[in-house]
């Protein structure tokens, strides 16, 4: 019990600094007084909080494939792939998949990683507010507001996205013991506090002091070509709020209830153009999934769930109108054709092949064509199902083959900017901002080859008749989108393997997840374990006994 209780509870007795950027959660006894040890002078205490962010990203996307982000994108239908690795297979979607918590499960390396890495983050950043509030000084006014802020963005980093993906999690302050686990709190609360601690990130960041160590963070803080001054940081932090407010939701009504006026505030205040980390295989950050996803054909496929809105050939309506079941019968892989600029353009499958090679963009620090391409048919899978699809997302290939000069070694998004005009986007629909919301929707519709919407409200189609985009399916039917469904449209395309959950977490707040879905992952039944509970306590999420009650989502206006 012990042993369990100082992995997922007591993270103030901290791992040494240099052993921050590996994976393992290398965590010593708290009765050891390492806190005041590893934070009782400026320089350790600094030093320590300095690799943290590194840290939080080895949480949310690893140096491994061991997460549960495999297994979102396969329900949220932004993937397909046929292995059992890191529990995909086990989570398709019209399957009964459910998020199993049962002591020994299969899926427990991946589901317990981010509560475990994110736990520890958290305990960290509040444990050097501790020691700071207690006394210690780090040279400055101007350093201490600047080393606060960076340990209040830590704080509410590391329990914004434990609120997105967990029902519950613990809650740590600068006054919580060693000792002393954190009460668990449910997923809403659990966000109150990180968006507060982030607010206070923002205070301090804006409260400049006196004397030397002030803004910008030191660049290996955030490794980014973008120097991190009080400004640039406040954007990114209401970007990164503004993503938290409305992706917290886990049904369409808490969506819609979300706070959109603070959400159309802070994304309209947030990243100016994308977010890039410059990513590095041997000390992070890094995002294993994305390579997974591009280098090896086993574990990928496009699905034409929402790549298929796009097509104008009529494939889509036909594959729609098919029973789940019968979709890719006869290893028919889905082709599309679509005036998208994103997608290969043809009309058949060797015109898209010549359009767009990947070998074009495999050199570093090379833009790829399209986000997308139709693959070699040597590449295509065997067997019938509703995953199979000609198509491939090579968006980020450059990278994952040379980067800035080595493989995976280099400057890549992990935000975009269209995320936070898509947020503003969402607002203005929902209190009654159409024109508002159309100029930004078209900002990437025309630049990718789509008509401008210029009729301003929520119930037209977008335009383009017979080849307007989306198509938007109901029951075995398609017709053309509205004004909203432009909008998640856009989202979907331009976010796709950006950034954690991209698809999972929209699309549950806008209850388009295929029926039945997990809509979260339980607290892992360690720390359940941990914190005393019977074995008949503990519970996973889905459908079926032994989940919790209302933890699946309802059947989607899509009809899926």
């Amino acid at each position: 019990m012990m042993r369990n209780l100082i992995r997922y509870a007591s993270f103030a007795a901290v791992v040494v600094a240099g052993a921050c950027s590996d994976n393992s959660l290398a965590v010593t006894n708290p009765n050891s007084g390492d806190t005041k040890r590893v934070l009782g002078t400026p320089v350790d205490a600094e030093n320590l909080l300095g690799t943290y962010y590194k840290r939080w990203h080895a949480g949310v996307y690893g140096n491994s494939t061991t997460n549960v982000e495999g297994m979102m994108d396969v329900m949220s239908l932004m993937n397909y792939s046929s292995l059992a690795n890191n529990c995909i297979n086990s989570h398709y979607p019209f399957a009964g998949a459910t998020n199993f918590n049962s002591p020994g499960n299969t899926c427990l390396g991946e589901q317990d990683r981010l509560y475990a890495i994110e736990g520890e983050v958290d305990r960290v950043a509040s444990s050097f507010l501790g020691q700071v509030k207690a006394g210690l000084t780090l040279g400055s006014t101007a350093q201490d507001n600047r080393d606060k802020a960076f340990a209040e963005f830590l704080r509410g980093m590391s329990l914004g996205y434990l609120a997105l993906l967990h029902d519950s999690t613990a809650v740590v302050t600068d006054a919580t013991g060693a000792q002393d686990p954190g009460k668990l709190v449910g997923y809403k609360e659990a966000m109150d506090s990180a968006n507060a601690a982030l607010q206070r990130a923002i205070d301090y960041a804006n409260t400049p002091g006196t004397g030397a160590g002030g803004f910008p963070l030191p660049t290996a803080w955030i490794p980014s070509p973008t120097s991190f001054t009080a400004a640039e940081f406040v954007k990114l932090i209401r970007s990164y709020r503004a993503r938290f407010r409305s992706s917290v939701a886990r049904t369409p009504a808490e969506r819609a209830a979300a706070d959109w006026a603070s959400i159309i505030a802070d994304a309209k205040a947030g990243i100016t153009s994308d977010h890039l980390n410059t990513t590095s295989t041997t000390a992070g950050p890094y995002y294993a999934w994305r390579q997974q996803y591009d280098a090896f054909t086993t574990w990928h496929q496009m699905p034409a769930w929402i790549i298929g809105m796009a097509d104008v050939s009529g494939s889509y309506a036909a594959w729609i109108a098919q029973p789940v079941g019968a979709r890719g019968g006869g290893n028919a892989n889905f082709f599309m054709v679509t005036p998208d600029l994103r997608f290969p353009q043809g009309a058949d499958r060797p015109s898209q092949r010549a359009d767009f090679a990947l070998s074009s963009c495999g050199a570093a620090s090379t833009a790829c064509k399209r986000y997308f391409v139709n693959r070699l048919s040597g590449d295509d899978f065997t067997g019938a199902g509703w995953g199979f699809s000609q198509y491939d997302f090579v968006r980020f290939h450059s990278w994952v083959q040379s980067g800035d000069g080595s493989a995976r070694n280099g400057n890549t998004p992990f935000m975009v900017k269209t995320e936070m005009d898509m947020l503003q986007a969402e607002g203005l629909i929902r209190t009654g901002d159409y024109a508002g919301a159309a100029a930004l929707i078209n900002i990437t519709r025309l630049k990718n080859g789509l008509p401008a919407i210029t009729t301003f409200d929520n119930t037209s189609p977008v335009p383009g008749g017979a080849s307007c985009i989306p198509k938007v399916p109901s029951g075995a039917t398609v017709s053309c989108g509205n004004l909203f469904e432009a909008m998640k449209y856009e989202k979907r395309i331009e976010t796709a393997y950006v950034h954690f959950g991209a698809w999972y977490f929209d699309m549950r707040g806008w209850g388009d997840l295929p029926q039945d879905t997990p809509l979260f992952w339980a607290v892992p039944y360690q720390d359940l374990q941990a914190r005393g509970y019977a074995i008949s306590a503990i519970y996973g999420s889905g459908i079926g006994a032994g989940n919790a009650a209302g933890s699946s989502a309802a059947k989607s206006a899509y009809g899926w």
